[in-house]
């Protein structure tokens, strides 16, 4: 059975949401037969690819905020990040466009790497004031989970990596996502934002339920 998550590098709540669904996961009996498959978000194309202005300021502009709101907001979302066992460092955050990232997530799904970006971009975004839209920046991060650089410097030129970020995109605008994390469930049951980890085995329990006796029919027919 597969599960689709859309979400963005730059998106805490994706963050804390994926250790929500992987504790809902672990706990799972059958997670064996669950594919997980990450999509593409993009929360904001127009951010740049170099900046030097802090999270603080730019979240402050794009969201027309006062400064002291935008900290005191980062700041709940840091412990609410503790609590499930990840650091934040909002002061190290650099705000850049995520396109660059995410064209070498879709090339790390076709290695089967997918998921282990996925985390080590949002490890390096979140704690460690990495500059995911830095083509250099970028092949290290790939380098740690096992990806040559020369298919990096592909994933950043080739048009068929875009492609693959644009059918996400699509994808989300059909399902009508305008948020992440957004999960979808078998085709069929969408869970918006970072829910408890409660919510996930819910809804995983439910649609794997139907997934199976789907299967069991087609087989029987057959």
């Amino acid at each position: 059975m597969k599960v689709e998550i859309w979400s963005d590098v730059a998106c805490p709540f994706c963050y804390i949401g994926k250790a929500h669904f992987d504790k809902a996961i672990e706990k799972f009996e059958n997670r064996d037969e669950i594919e997980v498959v990450w999509k593409s978000f993009l929360l904001d194309p127009t951010l740049p690819n170099e900046t030097d202005q802090d999270i603080f300021t730019s979240l402050a502009e794009r969201k027309q905020m006062p400064p002291a709101q935008v900290k005191e907001m980062t700041a709940h979302v840091q412990s609410m990040a503790e609590n499930v066992g990840i650091k934040m460092d909002f002061n190290r955050v650099k705000p850049v466009n995520t396109t660059k990232a995410h064209r070498l997530l879709q090339l790390a799904k076709t290695e089967g790497k997918g998921a282990e970006m996925k985390v080590r971009l949002l490890k390096a975004y979140f704690s460690e004031g990495a500059n995911v839209a830095n083509r250099d920046e970028l092949v290290a991060l790939a380098g740690d989970v096992g990806i040559k650089p020369e298919h990096v410097d592909e994933a950043l030129t080739n048009g068929k990596y875009q492609d693959a970020l644009d059918a996400d995109l699509q994808e989300a605008r059909d399902f009508r996502i305008t948020g992440v994390p957004f999960f979808v469930i078998d085709r069929k049951y969408g869970i918006s934002g970072a829910q408890p980890a409660e919510v996930f085995s819910e809804n995983l329990k439910k649609a794997y339920s139907e997934w199976k006796a789907e299967k069991a029919t087609a087989g029987s027919n057959g």
